[in-house]
């Protein structure tokens, strides 16, 4: 144990004394140019250490990841766009593709509404009641994906009708006279993916909880005196004029969990690994990579994730660029 506090402390030591050591010498080199080129160049000096972490982690991947997308699968030789070709055409990439759209279509939305509603109703508690609701609730976004996985496994578990259920839904089955039902395992009408798409709306719920909270509290209590006497009830305030004011936080909860849904891989490897018909695009590239050993699949896959998450992310940053503006 103390060994590992040791290490611990020595890598603490050496990291920050390290950045200390690298911006002291490139601020002296910025010092030894004449005049105003030291004006000029020193920014750029103290923008290298963060630019070059920028290159050589993201940069250099991507590009390297889009040239291994048109290679065979060793990504010894160049086949051009057959990789795009064959998983397009492939039927359990198809299935891939749909499961991952209604994750897309899902998640994000039912996030929004059972943010709403938990805000709301947290918000008409007393002050006391109020921080220990929303402590509890925000408490499984701490969890960690695998972490939910394994604790909704004793949700969704099946045994034998002959042994006692461990499960909760089958156990509420079997007790009101019904049969026992392997949940994960029914992928007829996508039943089992939108059982793990619950998983993963109780972890964001916390999350748009908040920040709709938030938001809510935020909206001008005159706008809202305003509209009762003017005889709207409350449901006609919320929706007309509570919802219009928090449409930003409203896009920043959406297309944060949407980003999060595009990225999706514990919940669906630990509880079903991409079977019965689950598989999602991050557990397809993982399995195409580490267990086909199939790079050139499993980058081609990575290269059209990034292709729908570039407009996603431009979207996002425009419209927290509008939030500032707006403030």
């Amino acid at each position: 144990m103390g060994i590992k506090i040791a290490n611990a402390l020595l890598a603490v030591l050496a990291g920050v004394g390290g950045a200390v050591a690298v911006f002291y010498l490139l601020n002296k080199l910025g010092e030894l140019l004449p005049g105003r080129w030291e004006e000029r160049v020193k920014p750029f000096l103290w923008l290298f250490p963060a630019l070059a972490a920028i290159g050589v982690y993201l940069i250099y991947p991507t590009v390297q990841t889009i040239i291994f997308s048109f290679a065979n699968a060793s990504s010894t030789q160049f086949i051009g766009l057959s990789n795009y070709s064959d998983l397009l055409a492939s039927s359990a990439f198809q299935t891939t593709l749909v499961n991952t759209l209604l994750w897309i279509i899902i998640v994000p939305a039912g996030t929004i509404v059972l943010g709403l509603l938990i805000a709301t109703l947290a918000d008409r508690l007393e002050p006391r009641a109020e921080k220990t609701a929303k402590t509890f609730i925000f408490l499984p976004l701490a969890v960690g994906a695998v972490s939910a996985g394994a604790i909704w496994r004793f949700v969704y578990a099946a045994s034998p009708a002959s042994q006692e259920q461990v499960g909760l839904l089958n156990g509420i089955v079997t007790g009101v006279g019904g049969d026992p039902v392997n949940w994960l395992q029914i992928s007829s009408g996508k039943l089992n993916s939108f059982l793990l798409m619950v998983i993963l709306m109780w972890l964001q719920a916390g999350f748009a909880m908040v920040l709709l909270s938030a938001a809510i509290k935020g909206v001008p209590v005159d706008t809202l005196e305003a509209a009762r006497l003017d005889g709207a009830g409350e449901g006609a305030i919320f929706f007309r004029v509570v919802v219009p004011q928090i449409r930003t936080s409203l896009i920043t909860v959406f297309i944060t969990v949407l980003i999060t849904v595009l990225k999706t891989f514990d919940i669906v490897y630990v509880m079903t690994n991409g079977n019965f018909g689950t598989n999602v695009i991050a557990v397809d590239f993982y399995n195409q990579l580490f267990t086909n050993s199939n790079a050139g699949y499993a980058a081609a896959i990575v290269v059209m994730l990034m292709l729908v998450m570039i407009p996603i992310m431009t979207y996002q940053i425009r419209q927290f660029r509008a939030e500032e503006v707006s403030r």
